[in-house]
């Protein structure tokens, strides 16, 4: 814990102003430290990446770990820093307005008064990391878009966080694994042998797990993710219908025409037909 003399004045940190987005990084060492008696008007993310940070409160201060993304409410104390034993934080930080649609995003579980944390997995902690780290690319951008695009890359982040939360329908880390192997090449070996190794699980267990959790087996999953990609491939290319099975991982023609009629309702072709026909 770090020991605050409460009769001690606290001089006041500079308070950014904020009319949507403001990210950054730092990697700081001993001695760093802000104080706002008042917190600030905007919401305040810190994703911590490495050494270790404290935000401090009334009671025991809270601690903030790598992989860890720690949310200060609008006018909340602001009392953080390097936590004294480690002396270094290194940590990617969002003061930000939220749009309407983000709120329900930003409902955490609470730490302290004011003070929300997330410890998500490690497939997520990537994500996030990567998404925060583009928001600040994007935000010294010379772009002109630069600010809208970094607050898609900040979206992404608070996304990536809300699969996380625990107060939510929260997806296993170990399945995401599993899931962005399908999604990054549908037309590789997606038997459920493989993606249970991607998740570092049995296959019993695996296919258990992932059941309980988006209601389909991981077979009927994978199906519905190839089809799902043939419909917008139907729509939106001229692509021979042979072609578009083999895109999406189907190499029987005929037996992707079979599994898409009964996916869909239409063959390959008739559904394509409907464009033309005034059915959408």
């Amino acid at each position: 814990m770090y020991l605050r003399d409460p009769a001690a004045e606290r001089p006041e940190s500079f308070t950014p102003a904020v009319q949507r987005l403001l990210v950054g990084e730092f990697d700081e060492g001993p001695g760093y430290a802000t104080y706002r008696s008042r917190g600030t008007t905007d919401w305040l993310l810190v994703h911590t990446l490495g050494g270790r940070g404290r935000f401090g409160t009334d009671a025991d201060d809270v601690l903030a770990y790598p992989g860890v993304t720690t949310l200060i409410r609008p006018g909340t104390l602001q009392d953080y820093g390097v936590e004294p034993e480690l002396q270094q934080w290194h940590f990617l930080f969002a003061h930000f307005h939220p749009r309407a649609d983000w709120l329900p995003l930003l409902d955490w579980p609470s730490v302290a008064p004011g003070i929300l944390q997330l410890r998500p997995g490690e497939q997520a902690v990537r994500r996030i990391t990567d998404s925060l780290a583009e928001a600040v690319r994007l935000w010294d951008s010379v772009l002109k878009q630069g600010e809208l695009l970094s607050l898609n890359a900040f979206e992404a982040a608070l996304l990536w966080c809300d699969t996380q939360n625990p107060s939510d329908s929260q997806i296993d880390d170990r399945l995401l694994r599993a899931i962005e192997l399908i999604d990054q090449n549908l037309r590789a070996d997606l038997e459920v042998n493989r993606l249970a190794r991607a998740a570092n699980l049995s296959v019993s267990r695996f296919a258990h797990l992932f059941r309980s959790q988006l209601g389909a087996s991981p077979q009927q999953f994978v199906e519905r993710r190839r089809l799902d990609a043939a419909s917008r491939l139907l729509d939106l290319t001229t692509r021979p219908v042979s072609s578009v099975a083999i895109e999406v991982g189907f190499s029987n023609p005929l037996y992707f025409s079979t599994r898409f009629r009964r996916h869909t309702g239409l063959s390959p072709t008739a559904y394509r037909s409907r464009h033309h026909n005034g059915e959408i």
